[in-house]
């Protein structure tokens, strides 16, 4: 069978690397290199991510991947310091002293978060799926925690469709996080970078005889004389790992649902000193063109990169803001006291279709892995819900291979 993969990210590596046991395989990736939100760049003397990741304890189908790949050796664990940016202060929030110190939440206030972050991992998901999180949080914690604490967490990450996002995904959110000690979260990173993982897959991809087509937009999709167009090469079956709406826009076929997606905008800094106090994931309180300042090196050892390396996370629905990229690099420097010439770099990623807004009822329109002939996988897809992660993608590329291949229908 030959098998066309739109999209070269994690999802349709894993499946690409699973179809060419048996098919000739053909992955377009319209960047110009592979990885989609899990790229990076080369710097002079290391690589780093355009947007930051990790991964975490329970994530096996992902450590079974770097071990095939020879990569299990690289996988570390390490530990992710957390703090609130509150009236131009840095609070730390890693160990229960500090939590007690922060002073914009009463001790009754923590308690029962403290309580939400114990009992997160027994609780029902499915039946949280219809109730909006900000609801939730109001009923159970109270009006004073959701508007101290979750609402600026929300409006960072979902502008203003915060109040449409479900509880499942914010519940899912806390439980994935709970795995903490008084140092902080215990956190997956890859020993030299997550790129390893994406070179693994295409080195193996290309023994195995795929074709990779970099810089290669899919621009046109359609189903005729038993076999599927790709930019007018024929197909015996399509796999496409974009959004829904992205494939009814390439095909013509607008019955394939658009499902809520947001962008994301990362600015990635290299510089001179540290301005988060050692804390690795810094949540703004303050209104600020950016919801986080994640500092990569408050989390992988510094030496490493020769220089502090630092994320400025954003979202946006539609497309970004004009002069973006300048409004986050002038906040940053004058919130943190930056000079200019501490800057020794800056770059911007900018994902349109970064992943889903888990709005409330996601479950019932996540697209079946087969939908009108076309398989479909991806950061829409179940094992993605309702909080993406590598795992995640990685299991739905295993999946749809199998249902490719013939094997059971979900």
């Amino acid at each position: 069978m030959d098998i066309c993969i739109i999209g070269g990210g994690l999802t349709g590596l894993v499946a690409a690397l699973s179809l060419s046991e048996t098919s000739e395989v053909t992955v377009l990736e319209k960047k110009p290199i592979l990885g989609g939100c899990m790229a990076s760049y080369q710097r002079d003397r290391y690589w780093i991510e355009q947007y930051y990741h990790h991964c975490f304890a329970g994530d096996r189908h992902l450590f079974s991947l770097l071990d095939d790949l020879g990569l299990g050796d690289r996988l570390e664990w390490l530990k992710g310091s957390t703090g609130y940016y509150v009236d131009g202060t840095v609070h730390p929030l890693t160990s229960p002293i500090e939590i007690l110190r922060y002073p914009h939440l009463s001790f009754i206030d923590k308690a029962r978060l403290g309580v939400l972050t114990l009992r997160a991992k027994g609780l029902d998901l499915g039946s949280l799926d219809d109730v909006p999180a900000g609801e939730y949080i109001r009923d159970h914690l109270g009006d004073r925690v959701y508007a101290s604490f979750f609402e600026p967490l929300l409006r960072s990450k979902f502008g203003d469709r915060r109040d449409e996002v479900s509880a499942a995904w914010l519940i899912s959110r806390i439980a994935i996080r709970s795995d903490r000690g008084v140092e902080g979260e215990r956190l997956g990173y890859l020993n030299g970078g997550w790129h390893l993982l994406i070179d693994g897959l295409e080195e193996r991809l290309l023994s195995k005889g795929c074709t990779i087509e970099k810089g290669t937009p899919a621009v046109s999709l359609e189903h005729t004389g038993g076999k599927w167009l790709v930019n007018d090469r024929a197909y015996d079956a399509v796999l496409a790992t974009i959004p829904p709406q992205e494939i009814g826009r390439i095909s013509g076929d607008k019955t394939f649902a658009a499902l809520p997606y947001q962008g994301a905008a990362c600015m990635t800094i290299g510089l001179d000193r540290d301005v988060t106090d050692g804390i690795y994931w810094l949540n703004m309180k303050d209104t600020a063109p950016y919801g986080a300042v994640v500092t990569h090196t408050n989390f992988a050892p510094r030496d490493r990169y020769s220089e502090e390396v630092v994320y400025l996370a954003s979202y946006f629905a539609g497309k970004p803001a004009q002069g973006l990229k300048e409004r986050m690099l002038v906040d940053f420097c004058r919130r943190f006291s930056v000079p200019e010439g501490a800057i020794h770099w800056s770059e911007l990623a900018v994902e349109s279709f970064a992943g889903p807004v888990y709005t409330t009822g996601f479950a019932r329109i996540i697209p079946a892995y087969e939908e009108r002939g076309l398989y479909l996988a991806g950061m829409f897809s179940r094992p993605n819900y309702p909080e993406r992660s590598m795992e995640g993608s990685i299991i739905a590329g295993l999946e749809v291979a199998e249902r490719i291949r013939g094997g059971p229908h979900d």
